[in-house]
């Protein structure tokens, strides 16, 4: 009797993944060029009269760092977007082998922040150093949003909204994967965890706190 041939083997299967799904998959990364990063913000401010005082929406490190001097700080809130830790770091509080995380403005909902009033005299060497920080690799889309500040009064303010379209966007994580950031990330500017960490104790102490990031950070740290 003739051997028979055995079947062919079944194709192997990736094992599945043990643990977080953690480091992402994030791809190549540049720095905008500085004429990228001087036609970005010539576009923020194409309908500035140059004259006029500008507002600045901080919900982040902006709040405990803002890195400009201003000549007023007021308690605000944006509707239509969140906070949230959207953004993949891969210099700052993080690297490319191991990202962390930062936070970002999302669609729905509303964000209590601070809202920096900068004068507009001497305002361009503050707003260039400002792009260098928050728009070095363009995972924001500055945008101005209507902001209510404590008292009462309505402004425009410049604000820096995640993109949905760049790899850095992390979309909903899970708290496993928040746990696993913040034990191990650390970039130039320290740990993902004491950015969050400083985050939630400044939103305390300006008396608007996030209880939501509060609650990611008991979960996870």
């Amino acid at each position: 009797m003739n051997a028979r041939t055995p079947p062919p083997a079944a194709p192997d299967r990736p094992n599945p993944p043990a643990g977080p799904c953690y480091p992402p998959s994030l791809g190549e990364s540049r720095l905008l060029t500085d004429a990228e990063l001087r036609a970005s913000l010539d576009h923020a401010l194409r309908d500035w009269d140059r004259t006029s005082d500008l507002w600045l929406f901080g919900y982040g490190s902006l709040i405990w760092n803002p890195g400009l001097p201003t000549a007023e700080a007021m308690r605000s809130r944006v509707h239509g977007y969140h906070r949230g830790l959207y953004l993949w770091s891969r210099v700052n509080r993080g690297t490319p082998e191991q990202p962390g995380l930062v936070l970002a403005l999302d669609r729905g909902g509303s964000c209590s922040g601070i809202a920096f009033r900068l004068a507009a005299q001497g305002a361009m060497p503050h707003l260039d150093a400002l792009w260098r920080r928050e728009m070095a690799m363009g995972s924001y889309r500055p945008a101005w949003l209507p902001c209510v500040l404590a008292d009462g009064r309505r402004v425009p303010a410049l604000a820096f909204v995640m993109r949905r379209d760049v790899a850095s966007y992390t979309g909903k994580l899970t708290d496993d994967v928040v746990r696993t950031v913040l034990g191990c990330a650390r970039g130039r500017y320290g740990t993902t965890l004491d950015y969050v960490s400083r985050t939630v104790a400044a939103l305390r102490e300006s008396d608007m706190p996030d209880r939501a990031l509060e609650g990611l950070l008991a979960r996870c740290r």
